[in-house]
């Protein structure tokens, strides 16, 4: 997602949250232009391949048909006046094709498309996301010769001077007669020009917006490695501003230096450095969690672009949230934690959510150790302002595993065995349906967000849970499902 949503996100801040929240499937927009843009490149190939079929038989018949004699005129003439490309019976539709700047241009872009269309699908962008990262840069070829593409007019009609000596309706009843064999003056030879080719605005915007909003920065983290193989990174926070739940691209030259990767910060706006968390998750991320522990010779530097709005920036704008993180996509939520942690310890009166449920799916036990600390803090706050039932949190341990014996035999301890906290940890993975029943009947007349990052699946679990459980009635309980998209 683009710094302009972001941007535009803010100006539409005091619009509906129906059309705010339009802003958070704009992948699913870019996807579905990516669509319309391969279907009409296709129509667009076949409708030149029968013109230039057309063309060729016309520049080879000798019936004296409309056809025939349009396509013989000025074709001697070096004023640029004819109609048909193909000027002699000699000339293929291929040579045209590749000696021409629209049909090698043509050939080109249509060429870039295939690379990106084919490298985008989701295989090969979750098992080999370098290969669809490269490939996905030719759109800057794409757009080149896009531009290039029409420069030479192959495409022609009537000049506006021409029309005025040729009525095509009067003049094509009999083309015999045309220019010194008609007394008509209205009936000269028609000559042709070039169509102009146009610029599309949405070119011109795009470019601006990638040369005005790409302002990647340096900075040196501090790199903290934690259990289950993730690595937090934690950065000066100087002209950097941010929200909750927002992201940053990150790129390590030590480690690719044309590798740009999302990562959601996990700091609060109110701290003063930012972080992210990173899994170890593939080629890129261990080789930089390997780079990090070795730090030789001396500590690696990275670059950092962004922020991006998300979904999770509107969490404070509902009365009562519902946050499902599922392994490293608590990552946003952790950010929105620190921030009301701070909101508590400042006695915020601006706050308007009143009531949070969070629920944390993991596959180990490791997964939980860099989030306890925070939950601990966030229980002994709320405990110490009165607020303890502001926060209620679910930590599930979907991986069934020998530490689940131990702490079914500790449960009536006073904290968890696994987490260490007050909130026992639960197995398995949750009945959606009864925690969302539990929400309609605990705020039967509250708007409920319900915030997602995590898998698919679970996302059209908790969608349909969302529609389910939703009120026809305006004046009774609502809940609006948000997912994060990267």
């Amino acid at each position: 997602r683009d710094k302009k949503f972001y941007y535009t996100r803010v100006l539409l801040g005091c619009c509906r949250r129906t059309m705010r929240k339009q802003l958070d499937r704009n992948l699913t927009f870019h996807k579905l232009v990516a669509y319309a843009i391969a279907l009409f490149t296709a129509v667009h190939i076949i409708a030149h391949l029968c013109n230039f079929e057309w063309y060729n038989d016309s520049q080879q018949a000798a019936d004296g048909s409309l056809s025939s004699i349009l396509s013989n005129l000025h074709q001697d003439e070096e004023s640029n006046k004819w109609l048909n490309p193909i000027h002699t019976n000699s000339t293929t539709p291929a040579y045209v094709t590749f000696t021409t700047i629209p049909g090698l241009t043509g050939v080109i872009i249509t060429l870039a498309l295939i690379l990106m269309v084919t490298s985008s699908m989701e295989f090969i962008r979750r098992s080999y996301f370098e290969v669809f990262w490269y490939t996905h840069h030719l759109f800057i070829i794409y757009f080149a010769g896009l531009v290039i593409h029409g420069i030479a007019g192959l495409v022609r009609g009537q000049t506006a001077e021409s029309l005025n000596k040729h009525n095509p309706e009067h003049c094509a009843q009999d083309p015999r007669y045309w220019g010194g064999n008609n007394t008509d003056s209205h009936c000269e030879e028609p000559e042709f020009g070039s169509i102009p080719a146009e610029v599309s605005p949405s070119i011109t915007v795009c470019s601006l917006c990638r040369v005005l909003l790409a302002t990647p920065r340096s900075a040196q983290a501090v790199a903290v490695v934690h259990p289950s193989k993730v690595l937090e990174l934690q950065m000066h926070k100087k002209g950097f501003s941010m929200e909750v739940g927002q992201y940053i691209f990150i790129n390590c030259p030590s480690v690719s230096h044309l590798e740009w990767h999302p990562f959601t910060l996990t700091s609060a706006p109110e701290e003063d450095f930012f972080s992210v968390h990173i899994r170890a998750a593939g080629d890129w991320t261990e080789n930089l969690i390997d780079t990090f522990q070795q730090q030789k010779p001396k500590t690696p530097r990275i670059e950092v672009d962004g922020p991006f709005g998300t979904a999770s920036e509107d969490v404070f704008q509902y009365e009562v949230a519902m946050l499902v993180g599922a392994g490293i996509g608590v990552t946003p939520f952790a950010s929105v934690l620190k921030s009301i942690w701070y909101k508590f310890q400042h006695a915020d009166q601006r706050l308007k959510t009143k009531k949070i449920y969070f629920y944390w799916l993991c596959r180990d036990t490791g997964a939980f150790t860099w989030f306890n600390d925070l939950l601990a803090s966030l229980e002994q706050e709320m405990e110490e302002s009165g607020k303890t039932g502001f926060l209620n949190y679910r930590l599930f341990l979907t991986v069934w595993d020998n530490s689940v014996g131990q702490a079914a035999f500790n449960f009536d301890n006073d904290t968890d065995v696994v987490t260490g906290l007050k909130q026992k940890t639960a197995f398995g993975r949750p009945m959606w349906s009864n925690e969302f029943s539990a929400v309609a009947t605990a705020h039967p007349r509250s708007v409920v967000g319900v915030f997602l990052c995590g898998p698919q699946a679970l996302a059209k679990s908790l969608q349909k849970c969302c529609h389910q459980y939703s009120s026809l009635d305006p004046r009774k309980v609502k809940f609006y499902f948000n997912k994060e998209n990267f």
